[in-house]
């Protein structure tokens, strides 16, 4: 057995000796021959790809600028809702302002023509003076109506002015007469002519007064006066004599 294991071992040597391999170097060739082939077909699909690639990149920078366009857009949209909601809120509250002072105006002209009634009635309390019962009666039925309508102006918020020995101001006061005083001093209201009065803080009528211009001259008796002037004449006669 161990000759048979020599003599199939001699055979395998003489068979390699008789029958070389093939040189591997064609192996290496074609390996070289289908990398060629393959560099060849990537250099054809390669332009395609770069087109491609172009086109991609392009459509990116498309996108870009549109959506900076629209941002863009969206800002100024953005601005002039701001500005047009400004105006609008200005409007309205101009709107609401310029209302209330024509209710204002409206309520002033109302008062103001209905304050020459309120000025008769005190004029007729300080000049009547009811003697009989029935003039009495009569007073105070009028002296009642004149009380509620002087209720209905104080809840529409009027107030009288009170001025006497007040400073003169021509925001509130309005002067009728000016004459000198001796116990007041200058700008100093003295009597009030006709009353004025407030309505929520503002003027609804100014009040017609007589104003102080302060101390004027000092009376001098008549006797006095007639004396100096006796002196004055006896110096003046002295004096010619005197030159004589």
């Amino acid at each position: 057995m161990i000759e048979n294991h020599s003599d199939n071992v001699d055979k395998s040597e003489n068979f390699l000796e008789d029958n070389p391999p093939e040189n591997t170097s064609n192996f290496t060739k074609k390996d070289d021959i289908n990398t060629g082939e393959n560099i060849k077909v990537d250099s054809e699909v390669s332009p395609k790809e770069v087109k491609e690639n172009s086109n991609n990149l392009e459509d990116v920078l498309n996108t870009e600028a549109r959506l900076e366009q629209l941002e863009k857009e969206h800002q100024t949209l953005k601005n002039q809702y701001v500005r047009i909601a400004a105006d609008f809120d200005n409007f309205r509250k101009r709107q609401s302002r310029d209302q209330d002072d024509l209710k204002v105006q409206l309520i002033c002209k109302s008062l103001s023509a209905i304050l020459p009634i309120v000025d008769n009635f005190e004029r007729a309390r300080q000049q009547l003076k009811p003697e009989s019962e029935e003039a009495q009666t009569l007073h105070r039925s009028y002296q009642g109506l004149y009380k509620q309508l002087v209720e209905v102006l104080k809840q529409q918020g009027v107030a009288p002015m009170r001025v006497l020995g007040q400073q003169f101001d021509p925001n509130l006061h309005e002067a009728v007469l000016r004459e000198p005083s001796e116990k007041e001093n200058e700008d100093i209201i003295i009597e009030e002519l006709q009353r004025g009065y407030h309505l929520d803080g503002k003027v609804l009528r100014h009040a017609l007064v007589k104003v102080s211009m302060g101390p004027g001259p000092v009376n001098i008796p008549q006797e006095e006066i007639e004396k100096d002037k006796v002196e004055e004449d006896l110096s003046s006669n002295e004096n010619l004599t005197d030159e004589k």
